[in-house]
């Protein structure tokens, strides 16, 4: 039986972000690439955390409850951020969302893996975690990400 190690599914082709990009540039990131999160890293690619589409999420929920206290009728996301809307309040506060940096609301403290690591025990930290995914690192560099998807689809890759 072949027992599964990181490498032989992960992804090498990082998106990434850095920690200077916005939140606005990222999630146009996420959209492009069709991922829900990415690692931030520094210029020679060490892993310095990571952003996802929740944080994202949190990070205008809790814009909304502030504007909500002063502005009950203010509703950060019944449209789009990019629109100019009537309500001065709603589009400052979107704006200053969009112009936040990465490294502001990213994670710090990341499961990571090595490319050597068996899949097993990413899945059991994974699930331990509950993260969707784990940036594969090598002598402190970023070299991949394995995400949940990676895993389930290389259950039956080869079956048919």
């Amino acid at each position: 039986m072949v027992k599964l190690h990181v490498r032989d599914i992960m992804t090498t082709q990082v998106v990434t972000l850095k920690g200077t990009d916005t939140i606005k540039h990222a999630t146009v990131l996420f959209a492009l690439h069709t991922i829900s999160g990415a690692p931030v890293v520094d210029d020679d690619r060490h892993l310095i955390g990571i952003v996802s589409e929740t944080d994202i999420l949190e990070l205008i929920l809790k814009s909304q409850d502030k504007l909500s206290i002063d502005h009950p009728a203010a509703y950060m996301l019944m449209s789009p951020m990019d629109e100019t809307g009537d309500d001065k309040d709603v589009k400052e506060a979107g704006d200053a969302i969009s112009q936040m940096l990465v490294k502001d609301i990213m994670t710090r403290t990341v499961l990571t893996t090595t490319p050597d690591a068996m899949i097993v025990d990413v899945v059991e930290g994974m699930i331990a975690k509950n993260v969707n995914r784990v940036p594969v690192v090598e002598k402190g560099i970023l070299v991949g990400i394995i995400s949940r998807g990676d895993i389930i689809f290389s259950i039956y890759k080869k079956k048919r």
